[in-house]
């Protein structure tokens, strides 16, 4: 039991859509990312898609739907099996939680990326 300093674990890299894992949370990877730029339209069959602006903004862009602003200090569910795509203009850090080994385009055949741990 360890208390994690977000802002301290996001200082250590400069990369967008690269998640890094800070902390386990009951079989799921607790993770800070930045973004800059779009995303791929992506869905995750069987687990909903978890996002908390830490600092900056996003939009989610849901399939067929009209784009939503997400803020720092705000948090936005995808529910699994729908499509999105996260974008920024600027850059934003982001925190996510996923399951452990997800992939982060959803897709189920694919391999998940590599996710440092920090």
């Amino acid at each position: 039991m360890n208390t994690i300093n977000l802002s301290e674990k996001l200082s250590r890299f400069s990369s967008h859509w690269d998640p890094h894992i800070v902390a386990d949370y009951n079989g799921n990877d607790v993770m800070v990312v930045k973004f800059q730029g779009e995303f791929p339209f992506h869905k995750h069959d069987d687990t909903d898609d978890f996002f908390l602006v830490l600092e900056g903004e996003m939009e989610m862009d849901i399939e067929g739907e009209a784009p939503r602003k997400v803020g720092a200090g705000e948090m936005f569910i995808v529910p699994k099996g729908i499509v999105h795509r996260p974008r920024a203009a600027e850059e934003c850090k982001v925190l996510l939680i996923e399951p452990a080994g997800e992939p982060n385009t959803g897709d189920a055949d694919a391999e998940p990326a590599k996710k440092p741990r920090i």
